[in-house]
């Protein structure tokens, strides 16, 4: 990829990726703020101010610097975590499912406001080719985090919701591999195990479930 069209790539991604990690972390710190835990509120995270949430590191070096040295065929990235307490929760087990999914039902919306938008923009015949792509961006971002932040393994939300689901001398152990889990993770993202296994069948899901949703919308398209 030459310079020009990494500019643009970056472009076309980074208001998507920007709102899909704000909201994202945000709808954490909303979900633990009403259900009982107070923590993201009182230190400011629970914010739509991208600074509060963008990590240097995990935000900005690093999915730069995979994009730039595989050509844009992989890209991994991550937020400063919303602290949560989950024993300030009302019912800590059971509400962290909830704080969990909060974040990547979040983007699961927010692709479906993207893909309405992009309805909107092809029915009224808009040709710039920007705001068209910056649309299908919004949509392949956030189903990307929707899917990969699903899955089973904390500190990641599916593990997290794993955690909340199993009976409680099960959910003990198993919480266990936390300090181990972004490891474990980055080792499957390697060895394409999560790719293959888990991203690729939830993905063709969630992209079905999203044009079920719009299918009510179809009336805007062009005919």
């Amino acid at each position: 990829m030459n310079f020009p069209d990494l500019i643009q790539t970056i472009s076309i991604y980074a208001i998507p990726a920007i709102f899909a990690i704000t909201l994202h972390e945000a709808a954490h710190g909303i979900a633990a703020y009403r259900l009982g835990d107070n923590t993201a509120w009182m230190m400011g995270r629970v914010s739509l101010n991208p600074m509060s949430h963008i990590d240097l590191m995990g935000t900005m070096v690093m999915p730069i610097a995979l994009f730039l040295a595989t050509g844009g065929n992989f890209l991994f990235g991550y937020a400063k975590p919303v602290p949560v307490r989950f024993g300030n929760l009302r019912h800590p087990k059971r509400d962290m499912v909830w704080v969990a999914l909060a974040g990547p039902a979040s983007n699961f919306v927010q692709a479906f406001l993207w893909g309405l938008a992009l309805y909107v923009l092809l029915g009224l015949n808009f040709d710039e080719k920007f705001f068209i792509e910056v649309c299908k961006a919004g949509i392949k971002v956030n189903a990307i985090m929707f899917a990969f932040n699903l899955f089973p393994i904390p500190p990641l939300d599916g593990g997290r919701i794993l955690v909340g689901l199993l009976p409680m001398k099960q959910a003990l152990s198993f919480a266990r591999i936390e300090p181990w889990g972004f490891y474990i993770v980055m080792a499957l993202v390697v060895l394409n195990v999560i790719n293959a296994f888990w991203m690729t069948p939830l993905m063709g899901v969630t992209f079905e479930l999203l044009n079920l949703l719009l299918s009510p919308f179809e009336f805007l398209l062009p005919k």
